[in-house]
């Protein structure tokens, strides 16, 4: 198969779609990417890369074609700039380019703009075209911007349901997706659900040979968030939390080990309310290195603002977690909450309750060594039933590719 993917971001940049096109490539598939150049989250061109520098390349045998756009900076002005840009280089590609390709592929967490560039080639050369989705869209942007004119969310809406209409599969990460989508018109038969994987580095790490991680052993219950440090994760619920856990003088450590558009603030946050004993930052790592700073941890955090979509949303991070057998410790409702009670591998309060989670860290921080092995087993149970990468992708090709 000679596949055109469409993803706004692409290696460098850290995101699923990287493994997912090298397996691809490994299992006989030719593999073209269409990306921009890659600033998330840091907002600026990475080094080496612009608009005169690496706009071609080739990683892990996969072809990338980077697209010329506007960086997203630090700010929303800069934002919406960064997705019309990828649009408008997209939209030149996708009438001009002379490449021919059998199917395109869109990878699809925000914008849902981007989707358009795979939609118009696709339509242009009357091949298939599939959609993953991990954003709902207009409801994502009325959120995230607090726009809520109703004939710009219609707007929005009308190109949402003109691209589920021109794709023949639409896959989503999380199964809630599934009954948003069906109630904007679309027949079911179509839509398909298809969760995440963890790559093959996300497993079990031995402590000793974590020795040059910046993460070290003592006698502290270690906490660990390991990702995007952005606004739509809701880690601010961590300064309260810390607040009461040094009122109560109890031995824990959060590591936040991630870039992003939020660190800044909660940085402020935690110097402000002398909070460094308990809050700890580490700098963004490669994801290789991922595992043995959880390995250093006894347990995992997930958290997402409390909204509607951030309830529907199954985050790829939690089955990282699970892969590497680490207990999970959610403060977040909705489909995660239901997956963690589910798995028994962790614990769960509502969004943004901070006193509900320091008592179910003060809970964790007392379960004896027998209880935390159980909790780990169970997320490598979990991990293995319903996340496995080798099953997934064998779903994947069954339904895109047949």
């Amino acid at each position: 198969m000679n596949l055109l993917v469409i993803s706004q971001y692409y290696n460098p940049e850290q995101f699923r779609i990287n493994d997912i096109c090298k397996e691809w490539v490994n299992r006989g598939h030719h593999v073209t990417v269409v990306t921009g150049i890659p600033n998330y989250p840091e907002g600026k061109y990475y080094q080496n890369y612009g608009i005169f520098k690496k706009r071609k390349e080739t990683i892990d045998g996969v072809e990338i074609i980077r697209l010329p756009i506007i960086p997203r900076g630090k700010n929303s002005i800069m934002l919406m700039l960064n997705y019309i840009s990828f649009v408008i280089s997209g939209f030149f590609f996708s009438k001009f380019t002379k490449r021919d390709f059998d199917q395109v592929f869109i990878y699809e967490v925000s914008p849902m703009t981007q989707a358009l560039p795979g939609v118009w080639y696709a339509k242009r050369k009357k091949i298939k075209c599939s959609i993953y989705v991990m954003d709902l869209w207009p409801e994502s942007i009325e959120l995230a911007t607090g726009i809520h004119n109703q004939k710009v969310l219609h707007l929005v809406g009308k190109m949402v349901d003109y691209i589920y209409k021109k794709c023949d599969n639409i896959i989503t990460s999380s199964k809630s997706f599934i009954k948003e989508i069906e109630k904007r018109g679309h027949s079911k038969e179509k839509i398909s659900f298809w969760p995440q994987y963890a790559e093959e580095f996300y497993k079990p790490v031995l402590q000793e040979n974590c020795q040059d991680i910046q993460i070290k052993q003592d006698d502290f219950f270690h906490i660990i968030f390991a990702g995007n440090i952005g606004q739509a994760q809701g880690l601010d619920v961590l300064i309260d939390t810390a607040k009461i856990l040094k009122e109560k003088n109890l031995k824990v450590k959060i590591f936040l080990v991630g870039n992003g558009r939020a660190k800044e603030n909660l940085m402020k946050q935690v110097e402000k309310n002398d909070l460094e004993k308990y809050v700890h930052f580490i700098d963004k790592k490669p994801a290789t290195e991922i595992p043995k700073y959880y390995a250093m941890c006894d347990m995992a955090f997930i958290s997402l603002k409390k909204d509607r979509i951030s309830e529907q949303i199954l985050p790829a991070k939690l089955q990282s977690y699970f892969a590497c057998g680490i207990p999970v410790l959610g403060c977040i409702d909705g489909e995660v909450k239901d997956v963690i009670e589910d798995s028994k591998a962790g614990f769960c309060v509502e969004s943004g309750n901070s006193e509900k989670l320091a008592e179910m860290i003060e809970k964790a921080v007392r379960l004896n060594e027998k209880e935390r092995n159980q909790l780990s087993q169970n997320a490598l149970n979990y991990f293995k039933k319903n996340y496995e990468k080798e099953m997934l992708l064998n779903k994947i090709e069954t339904i895109i590719f047949n």
